[in-house]
């Protein structure tokens, strides 16, 4: 990886993220009626914006599901298609030891993953009229607020010295 290519790659997320947008920015500035000008939710999302309007929101609900399906579904496929390969490779490794070191490793990696890609399979990838708007607001606080303040902890369990520091402070454990 060399500076180019990470302008590059870095440039095209930009670029992507921009143009994705520009269709759902369009059709909201297209609808005409709001029930309130009161969003009852943390932050101006996408979904709750069209539970608020009287206008027809069909394209927008196909529009979101479907870059919904193109953005997420990519990277999670790459990420569980690796991680069938990692698993195969550590269920050969002949010693349970191993084993379970080869798994210890790579299990913060696979909690954060589960985490985030299961909030946001919740929040965006479901029919518009299977939308609960109090359930989406515990999602959207869970992908924004707690999988970001958790990932430090789930990474930092695997140091010793963190581990020990814990149980010390939590269980009351004598110091090794």
């Amino acid at each position: 990886m060399n500076s180019k290519l990470c302008v590059l790659l870095a440039s095209l997320c930009w670029v992507c993220g921009f143009l994705e947008s520009i269709p759902t920015f369009m059709g909201i500035f297209k609808l005409t009626c709001y029930e309130s000008n009161k969003m009852d939710h943390f932050f101006c999302d996408i979904v709750p914006l069209l539970k608020l309007s009287c206008s027809d929101t069909s394209f927008l609900q196909l529009y979101i599901l479907t870059v919904g399906v193109m953005v997420c579904m990519p990277p999670f496929l790459l990420t569980f298609i690796s991680y069938v390969f990692i698993i195969s490779v550590i269920l050969k490794i002949p010693y349970s030891i191993g084993r379970h070191k080869a798994f210890y490793t790579c299990s913060s990696h696979i909690t954060v993953v589960i985490l985030l890609y299961t909030t946001l399979v919740f929040q965006y990838l479901k029919p518009y009229s299977l939308v609960n708007l109090d359930f989406n607001k515990v999602s959207s606080l869970f992908n924004t607020a707690l999988v970001p303040m958790l990932n430090p902890l789930i990474y930092s369990l695997k140091n010793k010295d963190v581990t020990r520091a814990l149980k010390q402070r939590f269980f009351k454990c004598p110091q090794n």
